[in-house]
């Protein structure tokens, strides 16, 4: 194993040890397999490369204090990823299964685990692809299911800084009643055109609207939106959105901090009355937002004078990152702790 500055990790691909594979085929799935081959052997025709027949999921595991290794909200990315897959005609990966495939790629690959403190942890990436060979639009017969990890670190650069972020209303991300609830591959091809233009400019991500009127907030094109005013936690509720377990984890600490929640449509023209704004998924965890332009029509919205994230977002990120560590109680039931 080759030296690892865990301080200085991006959030790039680090090759493991070891990878778990379950396959499908006649009706059911296979025992878990571990192997050290980085390499997916397929048909050219293979339904995931031809009609987008691929669903994934992110999650990750901290090292805490104790030296123990926690899994964030494991379960709820089993269930998720079942989810999307019937959304596009898939079979459904048990949970049982997830959750064991999830542990074992952990014990497997242990020593990629981060230490306590460096910022970065262990990220998962559980993948579920399409394998039959064919070429009419139709729904696999066969499927591979395989999780793989690396370490990580900050995904947005700036780590838990503010940053900017564009709206570019001539790009969509997922239209009403499509895809975007899912979380499949061909929602993030839909954001790199808006999101490269987006880099270029100078923000770390775009705000897309609605795709249906361009009135309401819908999402970032790598995590979910939320503001804060007077006292609320406020986010998007859309049938093209992705459910994010970081969001509703931390709708769920706010409601405990004594915070009212609302999940709804937000107007463009209320991003003016918010006092906080960011971007909340695995891979971000929280990245504020100091302020956001519209910049088709050159409108700009501030919700940091000094650049800096506002209290509650703080507030929200410690004690959600408190919780994956181990350094406070986790009273939700989130975490399963690798090993003894």
């Amino acid at each position: 194993m080759r030296n690892i500055n865990w301080t200085e990790l991006s959030f790039g691909y680090v090759k493991a040890d070891y990878n778990v594979r379950s396959y499908y085929c006649e009706g059911k799935w296979s025992d878990l397999e571990i192997t050290n081959s980085e390499q997916i052997p397929m048909h050219m025709s293979a339904t995931c490369l031809h009609y987008g027949q691929e669903v994934f999921e992110g999650l990750k595991a901290f090292r805490g204090k104790d030296k123990k290794i926690r899994i964030f909200r494991m379960r709820e990315n089993a269930l998720r990823m079942q989810f999307s897959a019937r959304g596009i005609l898939m079979p459904e990966f048990p949970v049982d299964m997830f959750e064991k495939a999830i542990i074992t790629v952990i014990n497997k690959n242990e020593r990629f685990v981060p230490p306590y403190e460096s910022g970065a942890a262990l990220y998962i990436r559980p993948l579920l692809i399409g394998m039959s060979a064919q070429v009419g639009v139709k729904a696999a017969s066969e499927y591979l299911f395989v999780v793989f990890v690396m370490p990580v670190g900050p995904y947005f650069k700036e780590g838990f800084k503010a940053t900017s972020v564009g709206i570019f209303r001539a790009y969509d991300r997922a239209a009403p009643l499509g895809t975007g609830a899912y979380k499949v591959g061909g929602n993030y091809a839909a954001s790199l055109v808006a999101g490269e233009i987006a880099y270029e400019k100078g923000y770390s991500a775009v705000l897309y609207l609605d795709a249906k009127e361009k009135k309401y907030i819908d999402e970032c094109g790598p995590a979910n939106f939320f503001g804060i005013k007077s006292n609320t936690y406020i986010t998007p509720k859309s049938s093209s959105i992705l459910s994010s377990i970081t969001n509703k984890s931390l709708m769920q600490l706010a409601d405990s901090i004594g915070m009212k929640v609302e999940r709804r449509q937000i107007p463009i023209e209320e991003l003016i009355t918010l006092e906080e704004a960011g971007m909340c998924g695995t891979a971000a965890v929280i990245s504020p937002i100091y302020r956001i332009d519209d910049v088709d029509k050159n409108q700009s919205y501030i919700f940091s004078k000094d650049g800096k994230p506002g209290p509650i977002s703080i507030k929200l990120y410690n004690k959600l990152k408190a919780i994956q560590y181990g350094d406070e109680e986790d009273k939700f039931g989130w975490v399963t702790i690798v090993g003894k």
